[in-house]
Order: structure tokens, then sequence, then C-alpha cells
């Protein structure tokens, strides 16, 4: 791959950069701009959606024709970092979880009319979305193929029924996709439904309480019992769930690492920058060998972590699932995450430890970087099978086409 960005790309990451340090940098430290769960405030949040749209700034991810700028996976690494130097960056460009994967899957799978129905209003930023999959014990977590909740057909419709739970955003989500069982067929079992929050047969059980801040919405338990979907609102085709999963999750895992990316190194700034100023016994802490090995170690493995990024988005680009090279990404950048913020911390001392930083927010929400999208345990699994499979060809060059 080619490690350098186009004029292009990195015009828009230098945009990016200077309406987070103007417009959303600033209401980190002002209470009144978060609401109750830790996040931007919807009050504050959309006259920054505005603006992001009158300066050409909004959902760079998807093509043009779907209301985007086209940049591909390579260009989202470097937008996505440059947008998480803020907490509440992602959000404002359109570019955060879960409506981020949804508006992706929808676009690469959608019919023109589903396109039009489900993805438009999302892209337009009218309604929020989410992705309905994980399930209670026994049912579906990492391993979709556990699904429970079921799909019984009769005549065009299909009526549903089971339980999901820690379903992001479901709280302020209109829109929804559920993964759900069609048939016991271990590989073309899985179907994904298009369904309104309006419509009757679901209930939200409760908003389950977390120890990090939220995204809007929150992280919500849901119980089906007799929601009814028309067949025209099947994602994909019916029996085609594990390739929704595939396309949905696989893109959704790495610009996560992409904005984790973002937040490690704000982490690192604020330690950097406390560390030029504090004095004790006589120096700086920035003067002490133990704080530049902290720091210089840290800053090597964030960029480590940036070159597995790299290496996945550009595979992504070429048309691979990239899941060797995803899996290898989520893994480092999810530790890197905490790692920097908890050195970062240990730099600040009580400052750190405090809300005069956005430090602990940050730690709080790390921890859950190893868990969601697959936790660690499950991605060196995953690792281990192409280790099996390929042998010494687990560290293969691409070979450019001749």
């Amino acid at each position: 791959m080619d490690f350098q960005i186009s004029d292009e790309i990195d015009g828009y990451r230098r945009r990016i950069a200077d309406f987070v340090d103007a417009h959303i940098l600033p209401l980190e430290s002002d209470p009144s701009a978060f609401d109750g769960h830790g996040n931007i405030a919807l009050s504050r949040l959309e006259p920054l959606r505005a603006k992001a749209r009158a300066e050409g700034l909004w959902c760079l991810q998807l093509k043009p024709e779907t209301g985007g700028k086209g940049l591909g996976k390579v260009g989202m690494a470097v937008c996505y970092e440059a947008m998480n130097r803020s907490i509440f960056g992602p959000v404002v460009f359109n570019s955060a979880a879960p409506d981020d994967g949804n508006m992706m899957v929808l676009e690469a799978l959608g019919t023109p009319e589903q396109k039009a129905e489900w993805l438009a209003p999302i892209v337009a930023g009218k309604v929020r979305s989410a992705f309905a999959m994980t399930e209670p014990h026994p049912g579906g977590g990492s391993d979709p193929g556990m699904i429970q909740t079921r799909a019984e057909k009769r005549g065009s419709d299909y009526v549903i029924t089971g339980r999901k739970w820690f379903i992001t955003g479901a709280e302020e989500a209109s829109h929804f996709i559920l993964m759900a069982r069609t048939s016991d067929d271990p590989r073309h079992g899985l179907t994904a439904f298009l369904f309104h929050k309006d419509q009757p047969g679901w209930r939200i059980v409760r908003r389950i309480g977390i120890m990090g801040p939220e995204e809007h919405g929150g992280h919500c338990e849901l119980e089906f019992d007799g929601l009814v979907v028309n067949e025209k609102n099947i994602l994909g085709g019916e029996g085609k769930g594990l390739k929704v999963t595939q396309v949905r999750l696989g893109p959704a895992r790495l610009t996560h690492c992409m904005r984790w990316l973002g937040l490690s190194k704000r982490a690192v700034e604020i330690a950097r920058d406390y560390a030029a100023k504090r004095e004790g016994f006589g120096v700086k802490l920035s003067e002490r060998e133990s704080v530049q090995m902290m720091l210089g170690d840290i800053a090597m493995r964030i960029e480590i972590g940036r070159l597995l990024v790299m290496k996945a988005a550009w595979a992504l680009d070429q048309g691979s699932f990239a899941r060797k090279e995803i899996s290898m990404a989520k893994m480092h950048v999810a530790k890197v995450l905490h790692d920097a913020v908890d050195t970062s911390i240990q730099i600040n001392g009580a400052r750190g430890y405090s809300t005069d930083t956005v430090l602990e927010w940050i730690y709080r929400y790390a921890r859950q970087a190893r868990l969601v999208d697959g936790a660690d345990e499950v991605h060196k699994m995953v690792l281990h099978r192409f280790l099996a499979d390929e042998g010494d060809g687990f560290w293969q060059w691409p070979v450019e086409a001749k």
C-alpha cells in the first residue's frame, strides 16, 4: 500500500481539525453541554450538525450519490481520527456508531426503495438508527449462529418474537435493523429485517446502566412479541443475514478503531501539555526519564495501531473483507486506547482523575473497547484460525498485479 494520502483527504483532515478546535472542544469544559448520560446535549448538538453540513463535512464516508464525499476507508481512517480529538466529535459529522455502520450497510445492500425509506432520513440527520443483533444467554453474542429471535413467515409478512440486549442507541432510534432466524440452516438461517419504532409488537424493556458515558439512546434490552415486518423490508434477501453481519460489522469494527486512535492521541496531548508545565523537585515532569519513557512507549503503540488500521482500510478499499487485518487492529487499538488514557491520568495525577479534564470520561469509555464488536479473545481465535489455515502465508505481502 501507498502511505501517502491525497490532497483531497488531507484537505478534509485539516478542515475537520479546525472545526473540532474552534467549535467542539470548547464544549467539553461547559457542564451545560452534557446530557444526563455524559454525551453532548441534543440542544447543543443540532446547531453544530447544521454547521458541519454547511461546511461540507457531513457523512464523508458515504458515496456522493448517497449524500457523502466517497472518501473510501483510507480517507475515513484519516478523517475519523481527526474527528475524535474531541469526545463529541464523530456525532457532529454524522460519523458516530451506530448510525455510521447502519448507513454503510444500507448503502451497500439496500434496494433503491429501501434506501429512500430507511437510509435517506439517517443521512439527512432527521432520525437515528440501531442494529439489533446481540441477545441474552443462551442467544447470540459474538457468535451470530446462536441467535434465537425467530421470524415466522405468514403470507408476505414475518412475525418476530424474541429478545435483544445491549442495543446501542435504541432509546433514540427510529429505524432498526433486526437480525432474526428464519430457518435452522447454519449458513442461511438468519435474515435482516427493517422496522420503524412506531410499529407495534415490540418494546424497550429497560435502558441498561453502564460504567462509561453513553451514546445517544443508551444500550437497551428489547422484547419482540409479534412484531410484523413485510417481506419488502428484508435487507439483503431472506437467509442472507450472515452476509449482512459481515458487511455491517467488519467495517464498523474498524471505524471504532479509527475513532479510538483520535481519543488515544488526545490523551497523549493532555499528558504532554501537563508534563511540560508541571514542576516537582526542581524539574519539569517532561524532563524526567520515567515520564519520557511512558510517553515514548505509548506514542509508538499508537503509531502501530495507525498502521494496522490503515492496512485494514486499504484492504477493504481493495474489495477484501479484511477479517484478519480488522481483528488485529481491533485488538491492538482497543488496548492502546485504555493504556494511553491510563498513562495520561498517571502523568496528570489527581488532576487526571478529576473532571477538570476529559481523561476520566475517556477512561470510563475505554474499558468497553475490548468488549464491543467482539471481545479480544474472540479476535484472537479468529487470528488463530487464519494462522492454522494459512501457515507461513499468514504473513504474506500483497503482490502488485502485472
